[in-house]
């Protein structure tokens, strides 16, 4: 089974970006004709999209990476070599330290972690008192506390699904220097932690 994009899907895809962008600059669309600064709005929101699935482009990388995938499989998807996929996209995997802090509440790093297995552990981990307050490439940094914690991942999730998840009390984990495909969120639960 490949895992190139069909035909049908890449259009479907293609449509469905454009018409995100139409429908997103409605004044654009429809004064194309007319309206002089319309052009300048569709530019705009053309660049809002390029920067989005630039930043979708390398965070599947980054998930493609962490999932076992080889430069040679990226590159042959991507039309490119190896050596070329590896040298655009390769800071961004690699990017993350995995460093412990000094001073404070005990930590440890959780590793090796893949797409597979990170969310079981931080679960058993959160049952503990640990909650991530980092991550990178094949770990969580986890930090101690009285508390149980909950961890969620979201697949690329857009400002809608955060803002909803925050309002929640959910808080967002941001990673100190490491472009992933999710976004990481802890929860502390108002229970006492199990015994460690």
């Amino acid at each position: 089974m490949s895992a190139a994009v069909g035909d049908e899907q890449a259009d479907a895809i293609r449509e469905a970006v454009t018409e995100a962008v139409l429908s997103a600059c409605e004044q654009g669309r429809k004064g194309l004709d007319s309206d002089p600064d319309a052009p300048l709005l569709m530019v705009a929101a053309s660049a809002v999209a390029a920067e989005e699935t630039s930043r979708l482009l390398r965070q599947s990388i980054t998930g493609a990476r962490a999932a076992g995938h080889s430069w040679e499989a990226l590159g042959g998807l991507l039309g490119i070599s190896r050596q070329a996929a590896q040298q655009r996209f390769g800071a961004a995997v690699a990017g993350a330290k995995g460093a412990v802090p000094d001073g404070g509440p005990a930590h440890r790093v959780l590793r090796p972690l893949h797409a597979f297995n990170e969310m079981e552990a931080l679960e058993e981990e959160g049952r503990r008192g640990w909650h991530s307050v980092d991550y990178g490439y094949l770990f969580h940094l986890v930090e101690a506390s009285p508390d149980k914690w909950e961890h969620r991942r979201l697949w690329w999730p857009s400002r809608r699904r955060r803002r909803a998840l925050e309002e929640r009390g959910w808080e967002q984990i941001v990673p100190s220097d490491f472009d992933s495909p999710w976004a990481y969120y802890k929860r502390r639960l108002d229970e006492p932690a199990d015994p460690r």
